[in-house]
């Protein structure tokens, strides 16, 4: 990485801004710059944001980002491997909670993360699907590659697997082999029978009562009836129904405990027969049992090449830089701090934070950190310790923002104009199929 690969992303991200190209840009380069930001309206003390305070609101109100050319933008100048290796995939969702914003519209109620065990609350809220790029090492930051807002007509899993068709595909297109890594939410039928014709390699985990279907027996000569569609059942909890795995593997985790990784391959899920997958279960010796280091865990695994089994652990870990990821953008870029009013201008706010990500990412190995007196410096560089030193690049590599053209003082209301009050939108709550089905027979 050098600076004129940097001005090159620079560029190509100012041509994927619309309306307002030079006001969001100027953001960008302010939310990338001033550490010493709380608030959004302080983002406008930058000495890289040219305008006043009003025009940060301006620019996400009229502003316009092209989503599929800034796709294309990351993915270009994204840290990929060489031409025929692999690349790690994240898919992942994160709440945007509105709790107080009843002007707003599309909000749905979204639970609340992080409460104690056997406690269920939720809020209204928006919900931003992203797509990243997993480092192959622990503490060097993820690469967005897209982002998009789950609507509340759409499910997420629906959002994420057309976000995947359209990065893999850019992917496949330069000879890499995406693997795709979630968590256990998109381990479900529907996500599969999507993504049943990419080429790609899903590595999701799985629940521990999740039930699975081996392939339907041949039928039998003379049978009456027909066939069965689906074979014995294998549930992930209950040992009499799993048989003997096809695959084994045993050896030491990082820590030097013991580790045993079992595969079943050839199973279905039940909606989605044509989509076969392996199933692979991993008992750790050396956990604790507890909710967040569980002795036992599953995963499902859909390729055409055979599971690593010695990876597959590994593999998973990788999916952790992504909560990271959002930790770091959610208190150090204030993705959640501003109070916008439309779900439209939050995602052209989602779309500028994953630029100022993204650049920061990119700067790292060019730019020297700026350390406090507590932190080390024989670690890897945090995005944080970054971000407090790109003012000096920014100087350096410039802007393609034209500067700001003053046109005097605005004429205001006219004369007895008396604004309406906005419309107010009740959170809407997203039901499933069984809840939709139980409630018209109880209506019938």
């Amino acid at each position: 990485m050098n600076l004129n690969t940097l001005k090159e992303f620079r560029h190509g991200m100012y041509n994927c801004f619309g309306n307002a190209k030079d006001a969001l840009f100027n953001l960008l380069d302010a939310l990338s710059s001033e550490a010493g930001a709380s608030s959004f309206p302080e983002l406008s003390f930058s000495p890289f944001f040219e305008r006043t305070w009003a025009s940060l609101y301006e620019a996400l109100e009229d502003g316009q980002i092209d989503a599929e050319g800034l796709r294309k933008v990351f993915v270009d100048f994204a840290p990929l491997p060489q031409a025929g290796e692999i690349v790690f995939l994240g898919v992942d969702t994160s709440n945007l909670y509105r709790p107080e914003a009843e002007t707003a519209e599309d909000r749905t109620l979204v639970p609340i993360a992080n409460l104690p065990k056997n406690t269920h609350a939720a809020n209204p809220g928006w919900v931003m699907s992203h797509v990243v790029l997993l480092p192959k090492q622990a503490g060097q930051g993820t690469f967005v590659l897209d982002t998009a807002r789950v609507r509340s007509t759409e499910l997420a899993t629906e959002v994420a697997a057309r976000q995947l068709r359209a990065v893999v595909a850019l992917l496949v297109a330069r000879g890499l082999h995406p693997i795709i890594v979630g968590d256990r939410w998109y381990a479900c039928a529907p996500f599969l029978a999507r993504l049943a014709d990419v080429e790609e390699a899903p590595l999701l985990r799985v629940k521990s009562n999740r039930v699975f279907y081996r392939p339907a027996p041949a039928r039998l000569p003379g049978q009456l009836g027909a066939s069965r569609k689906d074979g014995d059942r294998f549930q992930c909890k209950d040992e009499s129904s799993q048989g003997e795995p096809d695959e084994t593997w045993e050896g030491l985790d990082a820590k030097g405990a013991r580790i045993e990784v079992r595969c079943w391959n050839h199973l279905h899920l039940r909606t989605a027969r044509w989509v076969e997958v392996s199933v692979i279960q991993i008992i750790r010796h050396g956990a604790s049992g507890k909710a967040r280091d569980p002795k036992i865990s599953w995963f499902v695994w859909k390729g055409d090449r055979s599971a690593p089994l010695a990876q597959i652990s590994p593999t998973y870990r990788l999916r952790y830089s992504h909560e990271h990821g959002y930790r770091f953008d959610k208190q150090e870029l204030l993705w959640d701090v501003p109070r916008l009013s439309t779900p439209q201008r939050t995602e052209r706010w989602t779309q500028i934070v994953a630029c100022a990500h993204n650049l920061l990412v990119l700067a790292r190995p060019v730019v020297e950190g700026c350390y406090r007196p507590w932190e080390t410096r024989y670690s890897v560089r945090t995005l944080a310790q970054v971000r407090r030193a790109m003012p000096t690049l920014l100087h350096q590599l410039g802007t393609p923002a034209r500067p700001p053209q003053l046109r005097g003082k605005a004429p205001g209301r006219a004369k007895g104009f008396h604004p309406k009050p906005r419309t107010r939108h009740p959170a809407i709550r997203k039901t499933s199929k069984k809840q939709k089905t139980s409630k018209k027979r109880a209506s019938a």
